[in-house]
């Protein structure tokens, strides 16, 4: 095991013996996951975790956040099952990310369950919301000079590709950018973007470079079209939480 995932690891055990919690699932969320982490990205371990049945039966129930660590290297913090569970049922599309990414450092036969119920409560409408709030929020504050970070056009692809995934599969799109990849795309921005994953690998967070037109103009043309798509899209959050209460209550029974 390399010397970052067994410090991760041992990070995990020492969540769990000083705050009393048992971690059902511990991932990896963000660049990293996704596949384009820079030379100095740090970790970013996101878990999600239960407590014993008693803490849910208390009138001043502990906080449904664990904030462990953040520094240069680890940013490391966690959900408490009952709020996972609440977020999966708002259709929440970075839950189902940390549901879903490649790297998993802890899991659990009781998230595998959990993630089989979740599945019921995916939200095409939130997901879209989520995805084009993400590339919209990075085109307008990273996005706008002459000069400008390359890692944020990722920031802002990533979740327009995430988007398009959604609206030709109509479920939670995967979390590995090379697999979003396998989209359709026009022949010259998938040249454009693969050009820039082999300069990402040698440039830093906050390295500045000329922005390139072709990706520009489909980050600006796609934000525009996916907000559309949104506001278009019915509801169809699962408001029947009869799954996850049972899924919750047979997980606590166990812890």
């Amino acid at each position: 095991m390399r010397e970052i995932e067994k410090e991760i690891s041992e990070k995990l055990d020492e969540i769990e013996k000083k705050e009393g919690v048992r971690i059902l699932h511990a991932v990896e969320s963000g660049s990293r996951a996704w596949g384009f982490a820079s030379p100095d990205s740090d970790y970013d371990v996101r878990f999600v975790y239960v407590r014993p049945e008693a803490d849910y039966l208390r009138i001043d129930e502990p906080r449904d956040v664990i904030e462990w660590q953040l520094d240069e290297v680890l940013d490391i913090n966690g959900w408490d099952l009952k709020k996972a569970l609440k977020q999966f049922a708002r259709g929440n599309a970075t839950l189902y990310e940390w549901s879903g990414s490649p790297i998993v450092y802890r899991t659990t036969e009781d998230w595998n369950r959990i993630r089989e119920v979740a599945r019921q409560y995916f939200s095409e409408k939130s997901a879209v919301y989520h995805y084009y709030g993400t590339a919209n929020s990075t085109l307008q504050e990273y996005l706008s000079g002459d000069m400008v970070r390359y890692k944020k056009y990722f920031y802002a692809i990533r979740p327009l590709l995430a988007a398009q995934y959604i609206e030709k599969y109509h479920e939670a799109p995967p979390v590995l950018f090379d697999e979003l990849l396998k989209l359709e795309l026009p022949q010259n921005l998938r040249a454009a973007i693969d050009e820039l994953l082999e300069v990402k690998k040698i440039t830093t967070e906050k390295e500045e470079n000329p922005q390139i037109a072709v990706i520009r103009e489909f980050i600006e043309s796609e934000t525009v079209r996916q907000k559309d798509i949104a506001d278009k899209l019915a509801d169809d959050h699962n408001k029947d939480r009869t799954a996850l209460n049972q899924v919750f209550r047979s997980v606590i029974a166990l812890s």
